[in-house]
């Protein structure tokens, strides 16, 4: 697979639209339907082939399983996938702190980020992989641990749908609490605008990195927070801290613009160091864009255990 840019198409459904769907399991389903079905019309079509059906060889595996027809179109070798596999054990990890309840497009950034763990849940039990989740504010909320087995995906639907309930918001206090619950490695996708003081985070980070846990992090934010794109001045209202402040976004634009840069681009750093996969997203964008950012780091992660391993064989 090519590692060019996912582009967004006609086919890509538009969040607007998508949050008009009240089920969220539904919008999850319909997110990652349409994603497969554009992948088999479009240039990425081999890319699908490792997430469904087949998985890439390995050395261990039984030859036998080798699809040679797959092989000769594609000069790679695939073995079937086994009804039994489990592949990876994930958390997500989601804010629900009061800030990612504000929004500017008619939905907020809680809606948006519970539809992308929902997606990322349903499309990892469709692959047979054990899903667990985390909900937090100052602390965490709610903990369903990972697991694969029927019923699940519903239990994790329902701890989505649940709204917005702790004001301030605490990054480094629900990764330590999970990172002492969760002992066998695994995967952390962790979902936040990361409005909150960055203190510890990396620390935190790097202890999930070190007890050999694999982490994503979507940095999620409204498009008006990345501009302040407000043109009169009004009283604004600080969800987390109570305070009403009147602000005259002409003149404090330049400086906002300024501070969030480099929040952002401290956290992006942070995540570079520790060898944590990181991307943002404004909630305008359609989130097969994310599903597959998420499948991309999927596969250069694979790719990076294989190398290891051939390395190792090799010594």
């Amino acid at each position: 697979m090519s590692d060019q840019a996912y582009q967004p198409t006609a086919e890509m459904i538009d969040p607007q639209t998508l949050m008009r769907i009240k089920s969220l399991e539904l919008r999850a389903r319909t997110i990652v339907e349409g994603f497969w079905s554009g992948l088999h019309r479009s240039p990425y079509h081999g890319f699908s082939v490792e997430f469904t059906e087949y998985r890439q060889y390995t050395e261990g595996d039984d030859p036998r399983y080798i699809d040679w027809k797959l092989y000769a179109r594609t000069d790679r070798a695939y073995v079937k996938r086994f009804e039994d596999e489990t592949n990876l054990r994930c958390h997500l990890l989601v804010d629900n702190s009061q800030s990612m309840g504000f929004g500017s497009l008619g939905y907020t950034k809680e809606q948006y980020a519970s539809t992308l763990a929902a997606t990322l849940g349903y499309f990892m039990s469709t692959q047979r992989d054990a899903v667990g989740l985390v909900t937090f504010d100052e602390q965490m909320r709610e903990y369903v641990p990972a697991k694969f087995r029927p019923g699940h995906l519903r239990r994790l639907m329902v701890a989505l749908e649940r709204p917005v309930e702790g004001a301030s918001t605490n990054l480094t206090e629900p990764i330590r609490r999970i990172a002492d619950l969760v002992t066998k490695r695994g995967l952390f996708v962790f979902i936040s605008d990361l409005l909150a003081p960055l203190e510890g985070l990396e620390q935190h980070l790097g202890y999930l990195r070190s007890r050999g846990h694999e982490v994503f992090v979507f940095h999620l934010l409204d498009p008006a927070e990345l501009n302040l794109d407000f043109d009169a001045p009004a009283m604004f209202h600080d969800i987390e801290s109570g305070k009403d402040l009147y602000v005259d976004p002409q003149v404090i634009r330049g400086k906002y613009v300024e501070r969030m840069g480099a929040h952002i681009a401290e956290v992006e750093a942070s995540c570079e160091k520790l060898g944590a996969e990181y991307t943002r997203f404004t909630t305008d964008q359609p989130l097969e864009l994310a599903l597959f950012d998420f499948l991309c780091s999927r596969m250069h992660l694979k790719r990076a255990v294989m190398r290891r391993q051939t390395m190792r064989a090799g010594k």
